[in-house]
């Protein structure tokens, strides 16, 4: 394989001989050699940094390479006071805000991931093509190292565009395989469950067997005494070994059964805790439905308030919406209107200056946001002034007319209710 001496004497060569054919002067020496030309051309290309990465990846990069106590660590660091007491979604969406800027975070980041994943990076270091880089990356794919292989294939020299996006795929599809093993994981809890109280019968009654023969030998034992007239013995100590072969068997078999016993608790332990994440899933999608069928709900009675002659309740306050699409707004604003309210409105920061946020605050009795539409720093923006203001805030699930229209109804409710 050619090395990169050779590959820049090709090109240098071939510049040289390019230059001579229009009559120019050569721009090397004739005697340049390759070391010479790799002095004057500069070192080979460096690993990628962080904020060098466009901001899609910076999501992928800091979910699945740093945790969240490390992220909180990084914030304490950089002096955040909110960091004690953050969310792990703040805290998360904090870090991918500073991941694209250079002096403001992103250099503890990077330094974070290469000091936590430096034996996956001097593994990798060892690969020179993209075709090397993509094979230690699918060996520790196949091992289920990915954090460390994912940073250290993401940032290597060698690696190119079409290698970011098959490695940034594979992992994107790791999550649709977490749902598949939990119930696989339940289907296992259940038949480890069956086998462990099977296992709990079986030496019940072999612990019985085994006390049943312990009075046998005792009963023959007495009777042979009293018919011969023997005179009695000091009472013996009862123990197994007075019969080794059964005694030996026995014990084996008990021995087998509470080590297979202290497995299947462990792997049951196990089940347990993947059956609670999947229960706490199911109750996550439990409350978004019933917050969509809340939403539903207040999208009929707004259409059937529209059309009928009855007079809507009447909003006494002022939301500020902030972010969503430019084409729904008008549509909002019209909600918001015929509900009684002074609807004020900022884009989050497209055309609108940030410096109108605090007075459109200060001028507001509640800010709403649509989480699938609004920047990460119009979100933070938001939540600050709020709380330097007390003004409540509320998240929008979506852009969508129905999320308005349930927050608009509460608000309504609860102005009415005051």
């Amino acid at each position: 394989m050619p090395t990169l001496t050779d590959a820049l004497l090709d090109k240098s060569l071939l510049s040289s001989s390019l230059t001579g054919a229009v009559g120019g002067p050569s721009p090397l020496p004739p005697a340049t050699t390759g070391r010479e030309l790799e002095e004057l051309l500069g070192p080979p290309r460096q690993r990628t940094r962080l904020w060098e990465f466009g901001t899609n990846l910076h999501c992928s990069i800091i979910g699945t390479c740093l945790t969240t106590a490390e992220l909180r660590q990084i914030s304490v660091k950089l002096g955040r006071r909110e960091a004690p007491d953050a969310t792990e979604h703040d805290m998360y969406a904090s870090a991918v805000l500073l991941a694209g800027k250079r002096h403001d975070g992103a250099k503890l980041l990077h330094k974070t991931l290469d000091r936590r994943h430096r034996a996956a990076i001097g593994k990798f270091d060892q690969a020179k093509t993209v075709q090397e880089v993509r094979s230690l990356w699918q060996e520790a794919l196949k091992r289920g190292d990915v954090p460390g292989a994912y940073w250290a294939a993401l940032t290597h020299p060698a690696c190119n565009h079409a290698l970011v996006c098959e490695i940034f795929a594979e992992v994107h599809m790791l999550s649709h395989l977490v749902g598949a093993s939990n119930r696989a994981d339940i289907r296992r809890l259940r038949q480890l469950e069956d086998d462990k109280a099977l296992l709990e019968g079986e030496l019940s009654q072999m612990r019985e067997r085994l006390a049943e023969a312990m009075t046998s030998r005792d009963r023959a034992l007495n009777d042979l005494r009293s018919r011969d007239q023997l005179p009695p013995p000091p009472p013996p100590v009862p123990t197994v070994e007075a019969y080794p072969a059964a005694a030996g068997e026995l014990k084996s078999r008990l021995a087998r059964c509470e080590a297979h016993g202290e497995k299947l608790e462990r792997q049951l332990a196990e089940t347990r805790m993947a059956l609670g994440a999947e229960q706490e899933a199911r109750q996550a999608a439990e409350a978004q439905i019933s917050s969509l069928q809340g939403e539903l709900d207040a999208f009929e009675a707004q259409l059937a308030t529209s059309e009928s002659d009855k007079t809507p309740p009447r909003l006494n306050a002022t939301p500020l919406y902030v972010g969503g699409r430019p084409a729904q707004v008008g549509h909002l604003r019209e909600v918001a209107e015929r509900a009684g309210a002074a609807f004020l409105h900022h884009d989050g920061g497209i055309e609108d200056r940030d410096g109108l946020l605090p007075g459109l605050v200060s001028r507001a009795d509640a800010v709403l946001f649509p989480v699938d539409c609004v920047s990460h720093t119009a979100t933070l923006a938001v939540k600050r002034l709020c709380r330097l203001a007390g003004k409540r805030f509320v998240p929008l699930r979506s852009t969508g007319m129905g999320p308005f229209c349930a927050t608009v109804r509460a608000l309504a409710a609860t102005s009415i209710e005051g």
